[in-house]
């Protein structure tokens, strides 16, 4: 079943659910918020799948702390371009949702635990605003990113997830932004993907599937695996964030499951329960 179609199936399952669900994206290159390509316009239909939540939180591949969660409370989050070399066109883009800081404010409270901080200084990188423009592009929803902790092991993000999944209860959706195979070193440009990049991904869905989630957080035993996958785990952190914002009355939804550039994995996934 292609990814447009399974998102047409999933329109009617999610709207009348009280539960937010919890998404990740897998975003790849800035490009896909300027061309049309079968990612922007799977993120399109997702969009018109979503229930409107009342915030929208981000956890992001592109905002890494070490020692501390931050939590942007700022009223306007500005849109960063962190990028270098990409067309004038993306510069000049620009996604100005509002902020929720009072919200902000609790997850700070409800992250103490994680060594939580406030920050007003950050905004929207590119992992947030360049998929978000295609799920509610009249950036009508409040938005606000919280940072990933470099300084801690893949089973903290497990945790922060957990954590945050409360929020599923108070309209808030949860949202992923990274990738989960990433390794800009071995690309091939117009390619096959990579042998790795396939194990990983498949090994990831499947231990998804089973809602096995400890071997994913499990660095030593994914070994050479996970190294080669991820040179750094920024864009695997948010992948594990979601995952641990799931629970047992989830249905798991996949989209958007192609290798890009031999070793970008442009999977995406939805975690979901059916009123």
């Amino acid at each position: 079943m292609s990814a447009i179609t399974d998102l047409h199936a999933l329109r009617d399952r999610l709207k009348p659910s009280a539960r937010m669900p919890v998404v990740f994206l897998g975003h790849g290159s800035p490009m896909n918020a300027l061309e049309d390509t079968e990612y922007s316009r799977a993120w399109t239909e997702l969009g018109k799948s979503l229930p409107e939540p009342a915030a929208i939180l981000v956890v992001s591949a592109h905002w890494m702390t070490r020692g501390t969660t931050l939590v942007d409370v700022s009223s306007l989050p500005k849109t960063i371009h962190d990028f270098y070399g990409f067309p004038d066109a993306l510069y000049a883009m620009d996604y100005p949702a509002p902020g929720n800081p009072v919200l902000a404010r609790e997850v700070v409270s409800l992250l103490a635990s994680h060594h939580a901080a406030e920050d007003d200084t950050w905004g929207l990188d590119h992992g947030a605003w360049t998929v978000l423009k295609f799920l509610y592009p009249q950036a009508q929803v409040p938005v606000f990113q919280v940072s990933i902790d470099m300084g801690r092991g893949l089973e903290h993000q497990l945790e922060v997830g957990r954590t945050l999944a409360q929020l599923r209860d108070r309209g808030v959706l949860i949202l992923g932004s990274g990738n989960v195979v990433h390794n800009l070193r071995a690309m091939r440009f117009g390619g096959q993907p990579q042998d790795f990049a396939l194990e990983f991904d498949r090994l990831f869905a499947n231990r998804l599937e089973a809602r096995d989630l400890k071997p994913l957080a499990d660095a030593a035993g994914l070994g050479t695996l996970l190294r080669m996958a991820h040179p750094t785990v920024d864009h695997y952190m948010p992948a594990l964030t979601i995952a641990g914002a799931s629970d047992g009355r989830d249905q798991l939804t996949f989209m958007t499951d192609a290798i890009d550039l031999g070793s970008v994995s442009m999977r995406s996934f939805v975690f979901h329960q059916v009123a």
